[in-house]
């Protein structure tokens, strides 16, 4: 018994678009292969150089800035994360407060000197209310912040009071 099999050419029909034309030779020719889409990604990154898109880019012609990540340690990458979508950790944010009510507190001093005798019992009550949110906010950070390096030491009431009496009483005298 004897099998005998015709031979007959088949065409090869490419399922590739007509942009991407490339010569595969037969033996690499694999119909359930996908086509590669490193092909499509580096026309459009061609058809983009050439519209121009690249041509702003911040950088151009410099070697990127690194960002020194290396005291972060296994949390780089998170607090890189972080930074990009704008969020900081909890005791950054409340870093960020105490800095915000230290500000407040350095204006009332600062202002102290031109304040009237009814201007001065409230820079005292606004002082007193400044240094009592700044110590529970310092209170807050202690508690959530991983080292000590970015602990506070707590205001003293008495001694921002003290601060505020002198500077109402160079009156402008300066």
């Amino acid at each position: 018994m004897r099998l005998v099999l015709f031979q007959r050419q088949v065409t090869m029909v490419s399922y590739r678009s007509p942009t991407m034309t490339e010569k595969r030779e037969e033996r690499d020719w694999n119909p359930w292969r996908p086509p590669s889409r490193e092909k499509l990604i580096d026309r459009q990154i061609r058809e983009a150089q050439e519209a121009g898109a690249f041509d702003d880019l911040p950088f151009q012609g410099e070697p990127l800035p690194l960002v020194d990540d290396s005291a972060a340690g296994d949390w780089a990458l998170a607090y890189r994360m972080l930074k990009g979508s704008n969020f900081a950790p909890p005791w950054i944010e409340t870093d960020k407060e105490i800095r915000a009510l230290l500000g407040e507190r350095d204006a009332i001093v600062e202002r102290a000197p031109r304040s009237s005798a009814i201007g001065r019992r409230r820079d005292r009550d606004e002082l007193r209310r400044v240094v009592d949110a700044a110590n529970r906010a310092i209170t807050r950070l202690n508690h959530e912040a991983p080292t000590f390096r970015q602990h506070r030491r707590l205001l003293d009431l008495e001694v921002e009071l003290e601060a505020l009496e002198r500077a109402h009483d160079t009156d402008g005298k300066r």
